[in-house]
């Protein structure tokens, strides 16, 4: 078993659509390069303003 690591050891990202900082999660863990977002809110948030910007121009 690895060794047990702090939460402020685990690598951190800035949200793409909030800017705050998130950690690393262990459900992250294979994908953790593709992760943009700290939530399934700042998620659908991004979508619904990208449909937006294409919408108007």
């Amino acid at each position: 078993m690895p060794p047990m690591r702090r939460k402020g050891d685990l690598p951190e990202k800035v949200c793409a659509q909030c800017g705050r900082p998130f950690a690393w999660r262990k459900k992250w863990e294979r994908v953790w390069d593709e992760v943009r977002y700290c939530s399934d809110r700042c998620r659908a948030e991004a979508r619904t303003a990208r449909r937006r910007d294409t919408a108007e121009g």
